[in-house]
């Protein structure tokens, strides 16, 4: 059964259900204007959705969500057929004519599958009681006006469109496996030539060959399956490309041609890198021509690379810049300022590529330069990371108390560590270590009394104070939660993904949180306390990727 995907979308729905009926009527008409004005190739912040359907800033929202545009279309459908279900006005009060779907099909001459693709592109079709007593879906004669002058093409062919006879169907059946004989021609130019021919349009043609391949797959016309996948198929081949599979397995496996698979790998990893959270320190230096050469330069050592160009760094430069980090354990001043300024100039410049990507044409070699300039920035992270872990220690050993062991202690310092090297703004001239010290003493001041003060490690605590939390922090608390369950199943493997729910407690109840030690996780998984942590560093490296900074720090709370 259809429904609304978008849980937002589906709670603004139930709250409309509480304002007066004129002022629903309103917002139908405006969801209506929104749906028109939809792009499926773009995203959309719910905050935008919400302002347009109900003219108001919305406010205490968690995060900014955004929405593809198919699926907005989709979900701003069926939120227009139920909210018109509860204003439904009768057909004989309105000055216009409304048809039915199937009236308007048999007006236009035209199926019901080309109004189903109308509806798509943003015909707005809204519940009526009509002259039965019954509420249909029925489009008014002005959205249909509205339609048409933002769509003229789709009117024309539409005109020339009439049902196909059974005689007409088995010619063009005919002639569509004689052109694949006689030449090497593409389906599409296959189904152009046999449109000019028959006078017919090429969705006509496209959805007879299609339904002939469903129907009866042994007379299918052409060797290799239609263009159209499924979302499912296209993200089990992204997964199997990712876990090394070759492109020649993919292309038997799903009956695809190279170009096809990169296709869909490609808008995959678009989306994925459209969607992705980059946040760095700004500083006015990157922003000055040439800085990435003059930045590759301030380091000796690199001269000998090959010379970068200004807008994205070369190959050459990485591999000489890790030898040398890789030499020293501990950074001095100046090689934590130089990692700390290159770290946030990689992010930089993927940021503002990730702005040139064109979701409609995807180019794989930006995608592979974006990619390339993130995974770098990581590296650089790992080793910053790597370079303060005796800092943890140190500053754990003095925080040993009742409920929290030494291990459990630094598992929560690495955690503070991560957020403090994307917080911290090396342009200021600080040490880091004295930032990061901080910054885990603080968050250590929270989690300890909170640890202590958890019910089951005490058991004879009262819920009073637990039961005293605004009902909105429980519900951010919520969304949060929610919000990551998909984020894990994305981006962690099966083992990840278990020591994260379990370590910090994203099972359970908001009041009892159900979580593990590291050793509890270590003894169900055959693993050390020490591999515990550091596959936990890992993976929380891994959801960094996909969640803001607050987002990333109210999760942990």
């Amino acid at each position: 059964m259809a429904s609304i995907k978008n849980r937002k979308i589906a709670q603004l729905l139930m709250q409309l259900k509480f304002t007066p009926k004129n002022k629903r009527r309103q917002q139908l008409k405006a969801t209506e204007d929104l749906l028109i004005s939809i792009k499926p190739d773009q995203l959309y912040p719910f905050e935008f959705v919400f302002f347009k359907i109900t003219g108001f800033e919305p406010k205490n929202l968690s995060g900014i969500d955004s929405i593809e545009g198919e699926q907005l279309a989709a979900d701003l459908r069926f939120f227009i057929s139920k909210l018109s279900s509860q204003v439904a006005e009768r057909t004989d009060d309105i000055g216009h004519k409304i048809l039915t779907l199937n009236e308007l099909a048999l007006e236009l001459k035209i199926s019901s599958k080309t109004i189903e693709r109308w509806r798509k592109r943003g015909l707005g079709a809204r519940k009526y009681i009509f002259h039965d007593g019954k509420k249909k879906l029925g489009i008014s004669e002005t959205d249909l006006n509205k339609f048409i002058a933002v769509n003229p093409e789709i009117s024309k062919r539409a005109s020339n469109f009439s049902r196909l006879e059974n005689t007409e169907k088995k010619k063009i059946l005919q002639k569509a496996a004689s052109w694949t004989k006689k030449a090497d021609l593409s389906r599409n130019q296959v189904i152009d030539r046999i449109a000019e021919e028959f006078n017919r349009s090429h969705e006509t043609i496209r959805y007879l060959l299609l339904k002939n391949e469903k129907t009866m797959p042994a007379k299918a016309v052409f060797d290799r399956p239609s263009g159209v996948i499924s979302p499912a198929q296209q993200a089990e081949i992204y997964r199997s490309f990712l876990q090394g599979a070759n492109i020649k397995e993919l292309m038997e496996k799903y009956n695809r041609n190279k170009s096809s698979i990169y296709r869909i790998i490609n808008v995959i990893r678009a989306k994925k890198l459209l969607t992705r959270k980059i946040e760095f320190i700004k500083s006015s230096e990157f922003e000055k021509s040439g800085f990435g050469d003059l930045l590759l330069k301030s380091n000796e050592q690199n001269d000998k690379a090959t010379k970068p160009d200004t807008a994205f760094l070369t190959d050459g430069w990485f591999p000489e810049y890790l030898k040398q980090l890789n030499k020293t354990v501990k950074l001095n001043r100046d090689q934590e300022q130089q990692i700390f300024r290159y770290y946030n100039y990689l992010k930089f410049l993927a940021k503002t590529k990730v702005a040139d990507i064109d979701s409609r044409q995807v180019c794989g070699k930006l995608l592979s330069q974006i990619e390339k300039l993130l995974g770098w920035s990581e590296i650089l992270k790992q080793k910053i990371i790597e370079s303060n872990l005796g800092l943890v220690v140190s500053i754990s050993r003095k925080h040993i108390t009742t409920g929290l062991s030494l291990q459990d202690l630094i598992s929560e310092g690495n955690f503070s560590l991560m957020r403090a090297v994307e917080k911290f703004d090396y342009t200021r001239g600080y040490r880091f270590s004295t930032y990061a010290s901080l910054a885990i003493a603080k968050d250590f001041a929270r989690i300890v009394p909170a640890e202590a003060a958890r019910p089951d490690k005490a058991p004879t605590m009262s819920l009073d104070g637990v039961e005293s939390k605004s009902i909105l922090e429980n519900g951010k608390i919520e969304r949060a939660h929610h919000s990551l369950e998909q984020v894990i199943k994305d981006n962690l493997d099966k083992r990840e993904q278990y020591i994260i729910i379990n370590h910090f407690g994203l099972t359970g109840s908001l009041i009892k949180k159900n979580k593990k030690t590291l050793k509890e996780i270590g003894d169900h998984l055959a693993l050390t306390k020490e591999r515990v942590r550091q596959i936990e560093l890992l993976a929380l490296q891994k959801l960094r990727n996909s969640l803001s900074i607050k987002e990333f720090e109210s999760l942990t709370k």
